[in-house]
């Protein structure tokens, strides 16, 4: 896109981390066209965490607990009753952390995700759309 807007450098395997609306729009539009023939949008809340927990029903895709092993977070602040943990301070590079059971990383934690709509309850009776998988032939 021209510039890098994220507070950590360094690493290009780092993600960019801040990203406004505005700038995903603006990236979503050049992608688009590109001719890839693809329409390519952000996801959904729903179809986001269908994704990250990877078939799972737990809250995680690695269960009911995390740690600073699995995820990148503030381990000052532990959920469900898990012990405090390392707090990084910064974000980590894609690929460090272990991949959920559809071989995607770094989805819980790391940077804040944008969706195309919001959080929501699932009594709406909105439907999940397939997420699709790149590498599959």
């Amino acid at each position: 896109m021209g510039s890098n807007p994220s507070h950590f450098k360094g690493n290009r395997q780092l993600p960019v981390e801040c990203v406004s609306w505005d700038d995903v729009q603006s990236f979503l539009k050049r992608l688009n066209n590109q001719g890839y023939g693809w329409a390519f949008s952000l996801p959904t809340e729903a179809e986001w965490e269908y994704a990250c927990r990877a078939g799972t029903q737990t809250p995680f895709s690695f269960g009911s607990h995390i740690n600073p092993n699995q995820v990148n977070y503030d381990g000052n602040y532990p959920y469900n009753g898990a012990s405090e943990g390392l707090y990084r301070k910064r974000t980590v590079a894609v690929g460090s952390l272990p991949c959920n059971g559809w071989g995607l990383y770094e989805m819980h934690g790391n940077v804040w995700e944008w969706c195309e709509d919001w959080k929501a309850g699932y009594e709406s009776g909105n439907k999940i759309k397939a997420v699709i998988n790149p590498r599959a032939k």
